[in-house]
């Protein structure tokens, strides 16, 4: 049986990282952290419930955010509706592929890989699968390290906004894909920190209340 902190009668603190030791307590009484305060759990409460409905939000808006159009261009009395995909083949078009390339990997490539990698972890929790546990948790470290670049491409289309306004006559606005693809993101970035990688190491899976 693998050794963790909650067999051995302990709680480390979520918000200060303090390891406490877990008294007996009565019932409805709240354990605390000796050093900063904060409520103790042993394992975060309904993660793994909280993780689902955030990722199956995700997983309902990622097909606008790669369908609608993001930007609405108007040049010369000429309206132009670019989707994620249809813009990244003009950038190619024009000979700008590391730009292309960035906007194709940020937008479509890590938003799938995160939401397929946070469906593994989740069913893998409630298979109670022991096997390649170290790979699982250290595919959680992953995403939540990749997770601070996944608005990337929202940066570069600013910069893009910007450099199109430098014109007179054209005018550049974003679309309702634009709007999908920013809920997709923040869902699958609170996905992430919904979910307790504790949990992988627990038989069954189950959530566990401190």
């Amino acid at each position: 049986m693998t050794a963790t902190a909650a067999r051995s009668g302990l709680i480390a603190c979520s918000l200060c990282g303090l390891l406490n030791a877990r008294p007996h307590r009565h019932a409805g009484m709240k354990l605390r952290c000796a050093r900063c305060g904060s409520v103790l759990y042993l394992r975060k409460p309904h993660s793994v419930e909280r993780c689902w409905a955030l990722l199956i939000a995700a997983y309902v808006l990622y097909l606008p955010a790669n369908l609608l159009p993001v930007l609405e261009t108007a040049k010369l009395g000429e309206r132009q509706w670019d989707t994620i995909m249809s813009g990244v083949l003009q950038l190619l078009h024009d000979g700008a592929w590391p730009l292309a390339l960035v906007i194709l990997i940020a937008s479509i490539c890590v938003p799938f890989a995160k939401l397929s990698s946070l469906t593994f972890l989740l069913v893998s929790v409630r298979s109670g699968s022991p096997a390649d546990r170290v790979l699982r948790a250290r595919l959680h470290r992953l995403l939540n390290f990749i997770g601070r670049w996944s608005l990337v491409d929202i940066y570069v289309g600013g910069l893009l906004v910007g450099l199109v306004r430098f014109e007179p006559v054209a005018v550049i606005s974003p679309g309702p894909g634009a709007i999908a693809f920013g809920a997709v993101v923040v869902l699958t970035m609170l996905a992430s920190q919904s979910f307790d990688p504790r949990l992988l190491w627990d038989a069954g899976g189950q959530d566990i209340r401190g």
